[in-house]
């Protein structure tokens, strides 16, 4: 029983924000309200200071910047931009009304700063915590200098992550919250919502998902060529790179060296490059018709179209994907087969299996139990591949005028359409969301359900 309590007594205490408020001294519940003070009275003054200087700080920017900015959030702003005639001086003056996207984004910044304020201020009472406790146990409690050179000790993370997550939240959590909330406005060119504009709930989401509307209608046969062509691209390019790696690595060929050097030449040029080439090959005076017209295979007057009408353009970007995409699935799919088990074979060789055996029951498994997550990326990949569709066809062909995107147009693309052509900046925000929505969900369901989670380190 005394071993027991004493390695009891060995474990740390937890310093938490709770215990802190539940157990802690007059001096570390006032550290609450005034940041610091716990550890200035148990001698940490510059820490102390230092806690004391952020609140002042956060305190300042709230009271001269932030309430305001918060203030007119609901609202985002009231007073339009006036044009006025200037006798004197014979011109319009314009004058300076409210600006609604400045409003949602400088709002959106004070919510997130006063997130950081929130981690600081949890960061100062459990700090205030522990060093009460620490002074009432008789132990040492470390100086300003001491806890600088634990940052290099024990407390490395923190000095690793601090900044690596204030970054985040201002580069990639801000931007994000940013275009989410836009979803939830009429920001648009629409009525000339691009200076005010206005909270509209859900009302976007309801218009996209009206496919007796424009948009609507464009919408849901947008997401199924999506879907489509996410799935062709990506399986296309996996069965042909690995037809083309079991070629390559089968023991009677020969000059592995130079097929594999072949095939991933295409890498070593740039991809917009070999797309924009691709795309001037195939137009209706392009190389290829011209060569086809040459050969008696077309009539002279005619031309293949490869970029006007919707199947052979949709055919077309597939095909030319499995072109750009084949060596990159090649170079993967080589080392999961090097890395095989020679075992494995020997065994099923000694069982009597043919090769149509050994590929179903020992190659193609293990195949795609190592590539699942590799599969997972490109297919989310090939969902928002803005480059192939974009510098190949450009979305076209457009048979309805009336619709904002043409037959080989993607999610992302129709999104970068909407946004930079139409400014319809509130549709596209809908749009990203849902392209995240369906994409983690369909990656997260789909790996948890593969066997590379299920059956992880058992192959």
């Amino acid at each position: 029983m005394r071993i027991f309590k004493k390695r009891v007594n060995e474990f740390p205490t937890p310093y938490t924000c709770t215990r802190a408020i539940k157990e802690g001294g007059m001096e570390t519940r006032l550290s609450m309200i005034v940041m610091g003070l716990g550890n200035f009275v148990h001698g940490q003054r510059i820490k102390g200071l230092l806690y004391l200087a952020v609140e002042a700080a956060y305190i300042v920017f709230m009271v001269l910047v932030g309430f305001g900015c918060l203030a007119m959030l609901p609202s985002l702003g009231s007073v339009p931009q006036e044009e006025i005639w200037d006798e004197a001086q014979q011109v319009y003056l314009y004058t300076k009304g409210d600006q609604s996207v400045l409003i949602l984004l400088y709002g959106v910044a004070t919510v997130m700063l006063s997130i950081l304020m929130f981690l600081a201020w949890r960061g100062s009472l459990k700090s205030a915590y522990k060093a009460e406790c620490l002074a009432k146990e008789g132990k040492h409690v470390n100086n300003f200098v001491e806890d600088l050179k634990t940052l290099l000790h024990e407390n490395l993370q923190k000095l690793l992550m601090t900044p690596s997550v204030i970054f985040i939240f201002m580069f990639t959590v801000l931007p994000l919250i940013f275009m989410i909330c836009m979803a939830f406005t009429n920001y648009s060119k629409i009525d000339n919502h691009l200076m005010l504009f206005d909270w509209v709930g859900f009302d976007n989401f309801k218009t996209l998902f009206d496919s007796d509307s424009i948009l609507g209608g464009t919408f849901w046969s947008v997401l199924l060529w999506t879907l489509v062509w996410a799935f062709f691209a990506t399986f296309t390019n996996y069965i042909f790179g690995m037809i083309l790696s079991l070629m390559i690595n089968r023991k009677d060929t020969k000059a592995k060296g130079f097929w594999r050097f072949c095939f991933v030449l295409s890498c070593a040029v740039p991809m917009f490059v070999s797309l924009l080439i691709m795309r001037t090959m195939l137009q209706p005076e392009g190389a290829v018709n011209v060569l086809l017209r040459n050969l008696g295979i077309i009539a002279a007057d005619e031309s293949l179209p490869f970029f006007t009408d919707p199947t052979w353009a949709r055919v077309t970007v597939i095909v030319v994907n499995i072109w750009v995409g084949v060596p990159y699935t090649l170079l993967q799919l080589t080392g999961v087969l090097q890395n095989i088990p020679a075992e494995l074979y020997e065994a099923a060789k000694v069982d009597g299996a043919n090769t149509v055996q050994t590929f179903f029951k020992i190659t193609l498994p293990y195949m795609l139990y190592v590539t699942t997550p590799y599969l997972i990326a490109t297919f989310t990949g090939n969902v928002n591949n803005f480059n192939v569709i974009y510098l190949l066809s450009g979305g076209d062909p457009v048979t309805n005028l009336a619709s904002t995107a043409g037959k080989t147009d993607l999610l992302v693309t129709w999104l970068y359409k909407l946004t930079i052509d139409r400014q319809y900046y509130n549709i596209g925000s809908v749009i990203g969301i849902l392209t995240f929505i369906i994409l983690a969900v369909g990656a997260l369901l789909t790996y948890r359900n593969s066997k590379s989670y299920k059956e992880e380190g058992g192959f």
